[in-house]
Parts: structure tokens; C-alpha cells; sequence
């Protein structure tokens, strides 16, 4: 492969971390606006989950719901299409409950009782609910928060010695950075979107984690092989544009095959209204082109910068 046609990954390395920087800054702004939401699985609560059929006013259901609880609702309303009759849409209404505290049997009692009265030919029925308290809900946080973490360092162990003649724990602390990049970008992506962070996040991040990481030791693993061709006196960074650029079709290839399975994904659950499936398909689009964009322009530059001041470190003395 002819010089010029080596891409100058390491040259761009400032656009490319500008535009992660800038990236990070607008979802660091929006957090501050938006805040976080945790569903109830993290932050302890309750809900119900109603089935029903026929056209209703959001607004109007919205204050029965209110008038008939004492504590503060948020409800969200999705087509239910599999389940529609040939005459009667229908529909399902989750009902969440502010605050900490479990709804009692009698509450949810009389507050189907009086939907079935207020809308006797909606068919109003009880399809979900659920609570859980606030102190299980932050130990679940908690367990799935190290389920990542041991995850990231056990994926940085073995980077560290799998490619320690090209500088291992350089490698696998760069490989760590990309990973948090990513990581990040999933998360603003649930802020900017101002999706509840659940269980789908904690699957998200860890199968992203995954991923981003098979494309990096891709990308080692040539850096590795080309080192031992152009020997060691070849610049670093030369290498690496030059290791970069043979395998980045592949890894293209590879992300867009991957986005288009989840896009197809996506479509069906926004087309069906499956907001759990929504929830865990978008994120995880944006997860792959991050993941498919830090290996290369994140991780590998970083890995550049840090090998030529160990170099200079090493020429000083």
C-alpha cells in the first residue's frame, strides 16, 4: 500500500477528540436541564398497567387518574396493534406513581373500579403491577453498576497481556478510555432522549462494551502484526495509520451490517409500539457507531500519543 493512500488518523486526532469533547459538552448541558430519570427498577416505586380498547381522551384519563390516587402519576399511552380488534383500537395506558411508596391492593382496587365506570366500554383491565421499594431498587443499581465494572476491567486485563509487546498496559488503559467514551455516548443519548434509565441500559452498556472492544483488538492485533513487518524503527504513528487504514473497511462493513439488524429492529418495535424493545434498540445503534468510531479515532491516537512521550521519556535519560 502506497503512502498516500494511508489515512492520517493521528494527524485529525484533535477534530476527532473535539468533536467527543463537544459531544460530551452537549449532553454534560442537557443533563443539567433535562436531569436523570431512573426508572422504578433503580429508584423504587410502583405501576400499574392497564389494557383497554376504543379512542379516549389522554387529557381527560389523565385527571381521572389523578382525582382517584393520592400520589403524584405520570402515564404514557402506546398502541397496542397485535392486540386490535377489527372494529376497536386498542391500547395500553402504565400508570406511574411518584415517590417511594408501594400502592396498596385497595388503591389499585378502587382505581380500576373507577375507570370501568367512568369508561364502561373500554374494557379497562389490569395487565401489570408491580412495586418495588427504593432501598432494593438502589442495591439493584449497585449490582449491575459492578457488573460493568468488572466487566471493564477484566476486558482491560486482558488486552494488557494479550498485546504487551506493543506496550500492554498502554494498550488496555487506551482500550479503557474508548470504552468509557462509549459508555457516555449511551448515556446523553438517555438524557438527550429522556429515556428512564432501566435494566435495558446495564445491557446495553455491557453488550457495547463487548463490541467497542472486538473492534479495538482488531485494530491492535494488525498495529501488531505491521510492527513486526516495518520494524521497530518505523514512527509509531505510521504505523498505526498505516494498521488503521488496511482494517477499517472491514470494521466499516462489520458496523453497518450490525445497524442495519438493530435498525430493522427498531422500526418494527416503533411501528408496534413495544417501547421496551425501542428502548434497547436505539441506544444500542448509538452504541455501535461509537464503538466503531473510538476504536479508531479515539483509542488508536491516544495509543500513539502515549507510546512517542514514552519514547521521549526514554531518549531524555
Amino acid at each position: 500500500m502506497a503512502e498516500n493512500k494511508v489515512l492520517n488518523f493521528t494527524k485529525a486526532s484533535k477534530v476527532f477528540f473535539g468533536i467527543s469533547l463537544t459531544i460530551f459538552l452537549i449532553g454534560i448541558i442537557c443533563n443539567f436541564i433535562f436531569g436523570t430519570q431512573l426508572d422504578i427498577q433503580f429508584s423504587g416505586g410502583s405501576y400499574l398497567s392497564y389494557s383497554y380498547v376504543g379512542e379516549l381522551d389522554k387529557n381527560d384519563l389523565d385527571d381521572l387518574i389523578q382525582v382517584n390516587t393520592k400520589m403524584q402519576v405520570t402515564t404514557t399511552v402506546t398502541s397496542d396493534v397485535l392486540s386490535n380488534t377489527s372494529n376497536k383500537s386498542a391500547y395500553t395506558i402504565k400508570v406511574q406513581f411518584a415517590g417511594t411508596k408501594a400502592i396498596t391492593t385497595e388503591e389499585q382496587k378502587s382505581l380500576t373500579e373507577a375507570l370501568k365506570k367512568a369508561y364502561p366500554d373500554a374494557n379497562f383491565k389490569v395487565m401489570e403491577s408491580s412495586a418495588i421499594e427504593s432501598t432494593m431498587g438502589f442495591k439493584f443499581l449497585m449490582k449491575c453498576l459492578t457488573a460493568v465494572a468488572i466487566a471493564s476491567a477484566l476486558m482491560v486485563l486482558y488486552v494488557t497481556i494479550r498485546f504487551r509487546r506493543i506496550g500492554g498496559l498502554s494498550a488496555g488503559v487506551m482500550a479503557l478510555v474508548a470504552l468509557f467514551h462509549d459508555i457516555a455516548m449511551i448515556y446523553f443519548m438517555y438524557v438527550i432522549f429522556q429515556m428512564p434509565i432501566d435494566s435495558n441500559f446495564i445491557a446495553v452498556v455491557l453488550m457495547i462494551l463487548g463490541y467497542s472492544l472486538n473492534d479495538t483488538i482488531v485494530i491492535y492485533d494488525r498495529v501488531r502484526e505491521e510492527r513486526r513487518k516495518l520494524g521497530s524503527k518505523t514512527d509509531i504513528g505510521y504505523v498505526f495509520n498505516y494498521s488503521a487504514t488496511k482494517v477499517i473497511k472491514r470494521t466499516i462493513c462489520t458496523s453497518i451490517t450490525t445497524l442495519i439488524a438493530i435498525g430493522t429492529v427498531l422500526v418494527i418495535s416503533i411501528v408496534f409500539n413495544i417501547s421496551s424493545v425501542t428502548s434497547f434498540a436505539l441506544p444500542m445503534m448509538i452504541g455501535v457507531v461509537s464503538g466503531c468510531y473510538s476504536s479508531i479515532c479515539i483509542a488508536g491516537p491516544l495509543w500513539v500519543i502515549w507510546q512517542n512521550h514514552k519514547k521521549k521519556l526514554e531518549k531524555a535519560r
